[in-house]
């Protein structure tokens, strides 16, 4: 079963690293956030991954090609024609296809151009700058139990402000802290797909997370895997810099390898 992996944004957010490269290739422990992510499917025995790539693509490109070089210790013998040695080789059991899928294009618009590269097969899909202790094994075998189109991992978000009572004058009623009450479910991505979504997708101004979600929910198409583990995005420099922290200290929940 492939893995698509949306790793084409701006990621806006945290511009002050994002400026220099894609964020799915921000570094967490010296590796790229999507190369922790495609650790933890690996974990599970999938290796095969579709990267949709899009903002400085060739950077993703780039990084695959050099893995080697990147990962091991390397003799350059100038001696006999630039000769290159590599020694103590750090592979992966990987096969990972890099698709240019655009720069503005939409999340959805991203899935859809990359259909010919997963064929008619059930596939995984999430976000390239999220980490997580989900058990994909797990996630799979329920995905195939209820036989419905798509499944999305469901985590709870906890409140981080205080909650406000407001009337319809506008006077606060009431205030109070944050509680566990106030947490929500969110999709955190590690989805299962059906080859049948393709068809809910448009053009590249689709986003996945609008109609496309919205209409397999109405149709009862769309299913949640409950996850009450660590879930983690990267979407500011404060998140980044936890998710270091999390790594040096050898406690990173995601580290299931």
């Amino acid at each position: 079963m492939k893995i698509v992996l949306l790793a084409g944004g701006f990621g806006t957010r945290i511009s002050e690293e994002s400026q220099f490269k894609p964020k799915p290739m921000l570094e967490i422990g010296g590796k790229p956030i999507l190369w922790h992510i495609m650790k933890e499917y690996s974990a599970y025995g999938f290796n095969e991954f579709v990267i949709c790539a899009g903002y400085k693509q060739h950077y993703i490109k780039e990084w695959f090609k050099n893995y080697f070089i990147y990962t091991s210790d390397v003799t350059f013998d100038l001696t006999e024609g630039n000769r290159l040695i590599l020694h103590e080789q750090h592979s992966e059991p990987w096969k990972v296809t890099v698709v240019d899928t655009g720069l503005h294009t939409m999340t959805g618009g991203r899935i859809k151009r990359i259909q010919k590269y997963v064929g008619n097969e059930t596939f995984m899909l999430t976000y390239g700058d999220g980490v997580c202790d989900v058990n994909i094994a797990k996630l799979v075998e329920f995905h195939k139990a209820h036989g419905k189109l798509a499944t999305l991992t469901a985590v709870m978000l906890d409140q981080s402000k205080g909650v406000l009572n407001i009337g319809g004058d506008n006077a606060v009623r009431s205030f109070r802290e944050k509680s566990a009450k106030d947490s929500a479910p969110i999709n955190a991505g590690y989805m299962v797909l059906e080859p049948q979504v393709f068809d809910y997708l448009t053009d590249d101004s689709c986003v996945f997370e609008q109609q496309p979600l919205m209409t397999l929910a109405k149709e009862g198409q769309l299913m949640s895997y409950q996850h009450k583990g660590f879930w983690q995005c990267m979407d500011t420099k404060r998140e980044m810099d936890d998710l270091e922290k999390m790594w040096k200290s050898g406690t990173a929940p995601w580290k299931v390898w």
